[in-house]
């Protein structure tokens, strides 16, 4: 058969067809996970030894964090992303990680091409020296894949535009699947840091961050996966949820990626601080 999608037309169609990869939505939580040697790093290093351990490992790793945002939406497009250190206020090891896993200019500019502003169907914006891998993306990564061997894109998000319009990109993002290509979103489906209580167990939380956890969760399970959009019709919930919903967001590129028949698995289920959700889920 004949393959006529946008990938065949593309210069990065000589990557042959592969399985379908799974994709991701990962809660990354407090930047300390990344060294601190807690059960969120441990399922996180478990978890990319299964995906190493396929049949076809990921060829290439896009990632959309709750870190990068910008007017419209923009790809990263350099070959040697920086470790960035988004963050104030912690341990100087946490400000000496590096992850320099390297970019893929060539596979940006096919992406921009085939992957297009929901609205106004241009190519995305390529970034080719000012971002790079922020800690939404390597706190993360550096545990699944540490030899950082593995090429990385970041996607922005527009945060001025309504939610469907993410869960639109998700889907023109699923075609990259077929072709090696894991798709990870990086957020957190309950972010408030604002009423984070350090003392708090793991499976303690405020009755809304529960709530909000469970909605989410169910619309997740039972695959009403267009529902996540319409997370601020919760009120008060949703808004103690997220004050502000930039690590909702890319919960919505991830699901927008899911096929139909892709089932999805939970895992890190718990809570950072009473007031963070570490949900998190592989479709595959």
């Amino acid at each position: 058969m004949t393959d006529t999608s946008p990938l065949a037309a593309s210069p990065w169609s000589d990557l042959p067809a592969t399985e379908r990869m799974p994709v991701l939505f990962v809660g990354h939580g407090s930047p300390m996970n990344a060294i601190e040697d807690n059960r969120w790093r441990q399922r996180w290093q478990a978890l990319g030894a299964e995906l190493l351990a396929r049949e076809q490992p990921p060829r290439l790793i896009l990632c959309i964090s709750a870190h990068w945002l910008t007017p419209g939406w923009q790809l990263t497009a350099m070959d040697k992303p920086r470790t960035i250190h988004d963050f104030g206020g912690f341990p100087q090891e946490l400000f000496d990680q590096q992850y320099p896993a390297p970019g893929s200019p060539q596979a940006a500019r096919f992406i921009s091409q085939c992957v297009l502003h929901p609205v106004s169907r241009q190519p995305l914006v390529l970034d080719e020296a000012d971002w790079g891998l922020d800690h939404g993306a390597w706190s993360i990564l550096k545990p699944m894949f540490p030899n950082a061997d593995i090429p990385v894109i970041q996607l922005s998000m527009d945060y001025s535009r309504p939610a469907a319009e993410h869960f639109v990109i998700g889907q023109q993002l699923a075609q990259l699947r077929e072709r090696g290509v894991l798709i990870v979103g990086s957020g957190n489906t309950v972010h408030n840091l604002r009423t984070m209580r350090r003392d708090a167990a793991d499976n303690q939380a405020y009755d809304w961050a529960i709530e909000f956890d469970r909605i989410t969760a169910e619309h997740i399970a039972q695959k009403r996966l267009t529902s996540l959009c319409d997370f601020q019709q919760l009120g008060a919930v949703a808004q103690m949820a997220h004050p502000t919903w930039e690590h909702y967001l890319p919960l919505l590129y991830a699901a927008g990626a899911v096929h139909a028949d892709d089932e999805p698995r939970f895992f890190n289920e718990g809570f950072q601080g009473a007031s963070i959700s570490m949900r998190s889920i592989i479709w595959e």
